[in-house]
């Protein structure tokens, strides 16, 4: 009563496949910026910093669907561990956006001079 072992190589290939993707997209927008992305506001932030925040939390899933094993878990076990990371995550690059712009106003605004 052997244990029959199953290759993952197909798995592995989509999850590099997967993940390169995103990655090569980001790298992508990241050197060429298109205007239209850059120069477009919502939520007091331009579209492309949201669509890097976006694909960056879809990786992050991915990456614990796939190497945490999260796959062959119930989906309550899943979104107790997934769903308060991708919430702090996201809370996090929101305050430090939201504070990192009204730092800038201040300084761009008022008399005080950049000192670093």
């Amino acid at each position: 009563m052997g244990h029959a072992h199953e290759s993952n190589t197909k798995r592995i290939w989509l999850v590099f496949g997967l993940l390169s993707v995103v990655t090569i997209v980001e790298v992508f927008l990241g050197i060429h910026k298109p205007h239209s992305l850059y120069m477009t506001n919502l939520l007091s932030m331009n579209l492309l910093n949201w669509i890097f925040i976006i694909l960056t939390v879809v990786k992050a899933y991915y990456i614990m669907w796939a190497f945490m094993h999260l796959e062959g878990e119930k989906s309550n076990l899943r979104w107790s561990i997934v769903g308060p990371l991708v919430f702090l995550i996201l809370y996090l690059v929101f305050i430090l956006l939201v504070e990192g712009n009204y730092v800038f106003d201040v300084f761009k605004t008022s008399h005080y001079k950049w000192i670093f």
